[in-house]
């Protein structure tokens, strides 16, 4: 019989990690509007107080990468879900742009930290031969908070203030922190302490084994970067604004549908089976974006982009965790969110640089040659032994 995946930890983990997450993409798609409006800096100021964020977030999540296998899951997430919680309280207190970058970096960090660790513990929990649906059931706590959050965000500005907005940020970073002491990590998949020797070793920031997928995620999730950070300005010089405003609704509810049939076959046929389908999809999406001029070519690609993109993300993750040691699980999920964060956090500024020679509509076309690259390394780098990890 197979071993139940829906406990009560898991659960708890998965809903922790949704509101952290759904805290930060309220923020990362309004706080350039308030930095614009609260201290009339340039849209190029506006976007580094959006992006720092990220940086943060890198620099937490090296540091929960070296130390979640010694110091535990549990005490990682309750150090990510304090400084979390703290610094989002120091939105109150920017009365000036540095303060205000110096607030998005540290809550960057504390929540680097804590979605690290969340990671980590769901990996840990879930039964080894059902790991990869789980870890699908699991991201899909970050995909609804990627496409609630920012709607969220938009639709309440509409009706408060941005100071009721922090407040509300606040008392979500709360409600996470306050479900932490629930969760409970058995003793026996507590990492053990070692002697780690001192100094910088580049192995107590990465995992070697999970490296390779890494590199895949780094150009894949560049690619999807421009989805992210460029699609508003896409709709807009379509007229289609109004039918944008769908198109991460369909993602996620394409991703929601996907997801846990794709995680059950990663775990029951391989990677390969589910991965190069999902290559294959993301570069079609891509390429339906780059000719899309309307409503329905648009959500269409959305549902493309979706079973792409939407189970590369999560396929990637478990595989980060498959090819690695059991003590090392910690350091490779950490692995596998750096390189997602690097791509997503730069790619935008790299891609901006290339929107005035290509157009938006050329950008996507560019875009889904960049999966195809990323195809290819999938193939070299870990496709042609995948069938070790099964």
């Amino acid at each position: 019989m197979n071993e139940p995946l829906w406990t009560k930890n898991f659960i708890l983990v998965s809903l922790t990690n949704f509101i952290i997450m759904l805290s930060m993409y309220l923020l990362l798609v309004t706080i350039g509007g308030y930095a614009v409006s609260e201290y009339h800096v340039s849209t190029s100021l506006a976007g580094l107080v959006s992006g720092i964020f990220i940086v943060g977030s890198l620099f937490g999540r090296f540091w929960a990468g070296k130390y979640i296998d010694i110091l535990g899951q549990k005490k990682i997430l309750v150090i990510g879900g304090i400084i979390f919680t703290a610094t989002t309280a120091l939105y109150f207190l920017s009365s000036n742009l540095p303060l205000l970058l110096a607030a998005r970096f540290l809550n960057g960090i504390g929540s680097g930290i804590a979605s690290t660790a969340t990671g980590t513990i769901a990996a840990f929990i879930t039964p080894v031969d059902r790991r990869g649906e789980g870890i699908s059931y699991f991201s899909m706590s970050t995909v609804l908070s990627t496409a609630i959050g920012p709607f969220l965000g938009m639709f309440l500005l509409q009706f408060i203030t941005y100071q009721q907005l922090f407040i509300i940020c606040f008392i979500i970073a709360v409600v996470a922190l306050s479900f932490i002491p629930l969760i409970k990590i058995a003793p026996h998949i507590e990492p053990v302490k070692s002697n780690m020797p001192k100094g910088f070793h580049l192995g107590d920031f990465i995992d070697k084994n999970a490296l390779p997928i890494g590199i895949v995620v780094l150009i894949t999730c560049t690619a999807y970067s421009s989805v992210l950070s460029f699609i508003s300005f896409f709709t807009k010089e379509n007229n289609l604004v109004t039918a944008g405003s769908f198109f991460f609704l369909v993602y996620a509810i394409t991703v929601l549908i996907s997801r846990p049939i794709t995680g059950r076959m990663m775990d029951t046929k391989g990677t390969n089976v589910v991965m190069i389908p999902s290559f294959i999809s993301f570069i079609i999406g891509l390429a339906l974006l780059s000719i899309t001029h309307n409503a329905l070519l648009l959500w269409i690609s959305a549902v493309f982009i979706g079973f792409g993109y939407g189970n590369f993300q999560s396929i990637a993750q478990a595989t980060a965790v498959k090819v690695t040691e059991p003590h090392k699980i910690g350091l490779a999920t950490s692995t596998f969110f750096i390189c997602l964060d690097f791509a997503l956090g730069f790619g935008p500024y790299v891609l901006g640089a290339v929107i005035p020679t290509t157009g938006m509509h050329g950008l996507y076309g560019v875009m889904s040659f960049v999966v195809v690259i990323g195809l290819i390394a999938y193939i070299f780098l870990h496709g042609k032994k995948a069938h070790l990890y099964r």
